[in-house]
């Protein structure tokens, strides 16, 4: 019985042996048949597919095909000034801005429309303010530079914005602003390279928004009171910091 159980016991050893040798040679085969695919599936990248190239879309078809349209009203003392250098406003806009204009005589109204070749959309807005910016009263060359440049804006204010003022003290007012021969205007607008036109009570002020301020604390300076030289010695200050800025 011991020798049978010995026996046994030795089959048994041989059998496990087999089949960790067994084991071993089938660990290895499949080792090295993972390994070889992965090589294969690294060699060989998936191609991807070409970056779209799409066109810009043009002013038309951004607003589905659809034509923008701006209106600038004409008010009644502009009217002769703008029949006599309307083709001064009419070439910039149409031949170098690609917009449409024309002059509607029964509503009175400057109208402005993109065309097919207009290159950019931004394009009607620009001649929009600069239509209005020659309706407010600047001149056509100074209200030009409003289609050249971009920071370009017309501010506009009231003296009764700034004070309170009635008969006499209201036109005292008027006066300090322009000053004699319209010296201190001019002073305030080469200083803080502006334009400044002073309709009645109304002020307006064309330039980059930094130089629209200086013009405007100036301006403002002069309605509460303060005398000329006082308003220059400022001026000389802050054009000089700005100077020493840029």
């Amino acid at each position: 019985m011991y020798i049978r159980i010995q026996e046994l016991l030795s089959k048994y050893r041989q059998s496990t042996r087999l089949v960790r040798h067994t084991f071993r040679i089938y660990s290895r085969f499949t080792m090295a048949s993972s390994s070889m695919e992965v090589d294969t599936v690294l060699s060989e990248p998936k191609a991807l597919p070409p970056k779209p190239q799409f066109e810009p879309l043009k002013p038309h078809e951004m607003s589905s095909g659809q034509v923008q349209f701006r209106k600038v009203s004409v008010p009644p003392h502009r009217y002769t000034p703008l029949k006599k250098i309307w083709m001064e406003i009419y070439t910039p806009v149409y031949e170098q801005m690609k917009i449409d204009i024309r002059m509607n005589l029964k509503a009175r109204k400057v109208e402005l429309k993109t065309r097919r070749d207009t290159p950019d959309i931004s394009n009607l807005q620009k001649c929009a303010d600069f239509v209005h910016a020659f309706m407010l009263g600047f001149d056509v060359i100074d209200a030009i530079a409003i289609l050249r440049l971009d920071e370009l804006y017309v501010e506009s204010f009231e003296i009764k914005d700034v004070k309170t003022l009635r008969g006499d003290h209201l036109s005292r007012a008027i006066g300090r602003l322009s000053g004699k021969g319209g010296k201190t205007k001019f002073a305030i607008e080469n200083a803080s390279k502006t334009r400044i036109v002073i309709a009645d009570t109304k002020i307006h002020i064309l330039g980059s928004f930094a130089n629209i301020k200086i013009a405007r604390d100036s301006l403002c300076y002069l309605i509460m009171g303060s005398p000329a030289a006082k308003v220059y010695s400022k001026l000389r200050a802050v054009t000089s910091r700005m100077a020493e800025r840029f």
